[in-house]
């Protein structure tokens, strides 16, 4: 027993010293170790990791606001505002904030009701708003380009709700066309994120769009800015003004009757332009039909099942409605051409104006292996230069071509611009379609003297004989005038480009007396205006033999007044279903119609003694009545009564609001049944919704 006990008293006390040595050494060992961690740890995030998390520290203490700019304005000459934008809203939600995580019950309730009310408020289908407010992300986004009304009844519906976060409304921007589907084509349209998606939209938008702004300063753990802590501010800069060429009331008159043209020879489209020649300014262009520019992508005609269509043809349609066919589309110019054979001619010094017997026609021409026919096959006989010109004689232009050669015509066609796009500024211009010179032959130079089997753009074809009639230089088609910096009231002047004299003054005289010729005594009668003195050709191009579907294109060029050029007008009708389709019959009345209104909106004298052929000169005129400080519904019905047709921008305060202004002004001497736009006091003079910085303004 005292061997065991004495066993006990040697073996337990050393057990019991081992185990408390062996735990402090351990507890030493792994003291250090995590010492040791912790230090490399330190290092890491102080060598590997501490300028990441010196930037994630600084962005969650630092508020970074964008401002938006404004987008600019664009106006017409008249500075009519043609595109605007104005201050909308935005609305997102935050879905975390609608969810009670003690009482799932609670949640869906409180997402429900929140579903029905947006849903309700917005008119939107209530799944998928419902799926947006259940949805796992930190935010969605409800709608875009919210009007005040709107906003205004869902502060009221969150009141009464008592639901003060979760919803959010957010400053945004929305661009309006007061014009709706006026020069479409021309303005183009924005998208969604407001970028320029077609026309002067498109091709200025980084004038138009300007710079965003930013605000740089602290915020507290609610987020919350801090008043007095230093700032950083980047300010902003807001897009450019433009101001076009284009003038809304000539804009106006040539859409009227484009349409009326259009619709009464059920064509399937025309196009119209009309050039200031001296400067080539583009005072009116327009492609019909048109779209609305509040709603592009409404596609502008009946289409059978186009619900069922799919992307891709939806897609081709809107593309085609949005296409301008005055540069964008090319097309066979047809007898008008032959004004740029005859400058060709003279200046060159083939023939001249009235060699007598100088071109003979007996109804066709014998070319290489083909008979070519002239559009009179009871023939024309003998003629002139000028004669010919006035009966659009195919033969005597055949012979006319033969004689100059095809590299003679070539280096001038080239330098009347045909062989290069205009480089008119707007997105999307094409360019022409000629034969190489080298694969010119006999039928090619015969077809082409007479303005068939090549195409060029109509702004090529008004371009080049608005060169002619401008004593012989040419000048670039130009549509934007102004830029205006709104920021600094600066104005950038976009001036006129001459490119070269391509035919000698003396030329181009003799040309535009014979345009004159063609409608006093020639194919051109109807493109008469009485008391005007006007220029003009014809045009009819068949379809191409590989394209019968395509249809005649019928066409009417105009110059006025012939002695001291302000305008020159081209009309192009495509494709008319009716019998005998030719520019003298469709193209050249529409093309007087505009004319008779067009000279006296723009102060051009008229001799009403005068006689210019049959045209218009039998229409009824009479003096404009003064309208002005009438309120808007009263002027339209007694203008409508007198049986003028109205244009005006519409407005809610038809009852009440003023006319403060009337295109034409009173005692203008109109055609019965001519257009009048009517401004108000709200759109009679520039606006701008969002306000600028006014320092160093002039106040007007």
């Amino acid at each position: 027993m005292k061997k065991e006990k004495r066993k006990n008293n040697k073996l337990v006390p050393f057990k019991e010293k081992m185990s408390v040595a062996t735990r402090l050494l351990v507890s030493v060992v792994f003291i250090l170790i995590l010492f040791f961690a912790l230090i490399i740890r330190i290092g890491w995030i102080q060598f590997v990791d501490g300028a990441e998390l010196k930037e994630r520290a600084s962005r969650q203490q630092t508020l970074n606001k964008e401002i938006p700019p404004a987008r600019g304005t664009i106006y017409d000459t008249n500075e009519k505002v043609l595109a605007r934008s104005a201050d909308v809203d935005t609305i997102t939600i935050n879905p975390s904030k609608f969810i009670d995580e003690k009482d799932s019950q609670k949640t869906k309730e409180k997402q429900e009701k929140i579903a029905k009310g947006l849903s309700e408020i917005f008119e939107l289908d209530y799944n998928e708003v419902l799926a947006k407010v259940q949805s796992k992300n930190p935010a969605e986004v409800i709608i875009k380009k919210v009007e005040q009304p709107l906003v205004d009844k869902l502060e009221a519906w969150m009141k009464e709700n008592k639901i003060s976060e979760g919803i959010n409304i957010d400053g945004d921007t929305k661009r309006y066309y007061p014009y709706q589907t006026l020069a479409s084509h021309v303005i183009g349209f924005v998208g969604a994120d407001s970028q320029g998606l077609y026309g002067i939209e498109n091709k200025w938008d980084s004038v138009l769009s300007g710079t965003e702004g930013r605000i740089v300063t602290t915020k507290d753990v609610k987020g919350e800015e801090i008043s007095d802590n230093a700032q950083q501010y980047v300010e902003v800069e807001n897009g450019n003004n433009i101001y076009l060429t284009l003038d809304v009331n000539i804009q106006t008159i040539v859409e009227k009757y484009l349409a009326e043209g259009v619709d009464k020879n059920k064509a399937t489209a025309g196009s119209a332009i009309v050039m200031k020649p001296s400067t080539g300014d583009i005072l009116a262009m327009a492609t019909y039909p048109s779209y609305n520019l509040n709603t592009p992508f409404t596609i502008n005609k009946e289409i059978k099942n186009w619900d069922e269509l799919s992307v891709e043809d939806k897609n081709k349609e809107l593309q085609s409605m949005w296409k301008d066919r005055n540069f964008q589309d090319s097309y066979e110019p047809g007898s008008t051409f032959k004004l740029i054979m005859a400058s060709v001619a003279l200046e060159e010094n083939i023939t001249q104006v009235n060699v007598k017997n100088d071109f003979y026609c007996d109804g066709f021409a014998e070319v290489a292996d083909r008979k070519i026919r002239c559009a009179n096959s009871a023939k024309h006989g003998l003629q002139t230069l000028k004669q010919a010109i006035g009966n659009s004689c195919n033969s005597a232009f055949i012979q006319l071509g033969q004689r100059i050669g095809a590299s003679t015509l070539y280096k001038y066609f080239d330098a009347f611009g045909l062989f290069e796009k205009t480089g008119i500024a707007i997105t999307g211009e094409s360019g022409s379609v000629f034969h190489d010179l080298k694969d010119v032959g006999p039928v090619e130079l015969a077809t082409t003297s007479f303005g068939q089997r090549f195409e060029i753009t109509p702004l090529q074809l008004i371009t080049a004989v608005s060169a002619i009639v401008n004593d012989g230089n040419l000048m670039k088609p130009r549509i934007v005038k102004q830029i205006e910096n709104v920021d600094t009231g600066t104005i950038t002047e976009e001036e006129p480009v001459k490119v070269r004299q391509v035919i000698s003054e003396e030329t181009a005289a003799k040309v535009r007396d014979m345009m004159k010729y063609v409608v006093t005594d020639g194919g051109g009668k109807q493109g008469a205006v009485k008391g005007y003195s006007i220029g003009g050709k014809t045009g009819t191009s068949e379809p191409s033999p590989s394209n019968p579907e395509e249809g005649y294109t019928v066409s009417f060029i105009s110059v006025a007044p012939v002695e001291e050029p302000e305008v020159v007008v081209l009309v192009a009708i495509y494709h008319p279903q009716t019998k005998n389709p030719y520019g003298s019959t469709i193209a050249a009345p529409i093309v007087s119609s505009m004319l008779s209104e067009i000279l006296p909106y723009m102060g051009i004298a008229s001799d009403s003694s005068e006689s210019k052929g049959t045209g218009t000169q039998t229409a009824k005129t009479s003096k404009l009545i003064d309208v002005t400080n009438k309120t808007l519904t009263e002027a339209k019905k007694t203008l409508e009564n007198l049986g003028f047709k109205v244009i005006n921008e519409e407005t809610e305060k038809s009852n009440s609001v003023l006319v403060k202004e009337q295109v034409p002004a009173k005692n203008t001497e109109v055609l019965d049944g001519a257009t009048v736009v009517l401004y108000t006091e709200e759109n009679s003079v520039r606006t701008s919704v969002v306000v600028p910085n006014l320092v160093r303004k002039k106040f007007i």
